[in-house]
């Protein structure tokens, strides 16, 4: 929201970033239904709408819905199997739903007046520690403590390897952290400086440069959205590749 005041632009480009109650107002409870939980409905609806609604009349020459779908099919598939082996295919239909989830999350909150999702830690915390909590479990049911053997380097010299386990096992479990960060800080980024260039288009004297600047950002934001989408998705199948391969 921009608005004069004391002769100057006033904006607030974070209040977008705010979770309100979608009926009423009152406090956000864990059970409210709020606006996050509207787009999140939605980007899993559009999934829905895109693999089941899309494909249900699948032909030799398909049309442009199926031709996306099985597209997004592919290319996830042959990056699981590139990067984590042809072991962790069974894992596939986890890791194309939060590829589409995520995708769909950032491409709907480009719609104005819509809400970003992906944006809150408590969002993109989740899937990180879903992904993490899973690597870890899979690494110990398939390979027992022999899993541990991925903070061992082997290949450094015996003085180091301890040294270098503590440091592995830090890098471990800051895991969720990065995983999570990075894709809500580069959502909010993209967001808020959208926001600027919104506001200062309302100002007569630098408008022209502001919209030229909103459209730039906005095109950028949709490679954005593709981009964080891909970078979550082949990172969850870098540390599942750790937890079926553990060895250095």
């Amino acid at each position: 929201m921009a608005e004069e005041a004391t002769g100057g632009l006033v904006f607030h480009p974070m209040d977008q970033f705010i979770v309100k109650p979608l009926f009423g107002g009152g406090e956000v409870h864990w059970y409210t239904v709020t606006n996050s939980t509207l787009w999140m409905l939605l980007a899993i609806l559009s999934v829905a709408a895109l693999m089941i609604l899309g494909t249900r009349g699948r032909a030799i020459v398909p049309s442009r819905t199926q031709s996306v779908a099985e597209l997004a099919y592919g290319f996830i598939y042959k990056m699981v199997e590139d990067v984590a082996g042809k072991d962790a295919v069974k894992f596939f239909p986890y890791i194309f739903t939060l590829f589409l989830f995520i995708l769909f999350a950032n491409a709907l909150a480009l719609i104005p007046t819509s809400f970003s999702p992906t944006s809150h830690i408590a969002v993109t915390a989740v899937m990180a520690l879903a992904v993490f909590l899973t690597v870890v479990v899979v690494g110990f049911l398939k390979n027992g403590t022999t899993f541990l053997s991925l903070f061992w380097v082997s290949s450094a010299p015996l003085a180091l390897r301890p040294v270098l386990a503590v440091i592995e096992v830090i890098s471990f479990m800051v895991r969720p952290v990065s995983h999570s960060v990075r894709l809500a800080g580069a959502i909010m980024a993209g967001h808020a400086v959208m926001k600027v260039f919104a506001a200062f288009a309302g100002a007569a004297l630098i408008a022209p440069i502001a919209i030229g600047g909103m459209v730039a950002v906005y095109a950028l934001e949709f490679l954005v959205a593709a981009i964080q989408a891909y970078v979550f998705t082949i990172l969850t199948c870098v540390y599942l590749k750790d937890a079926l391969h553990p060895h250095h």
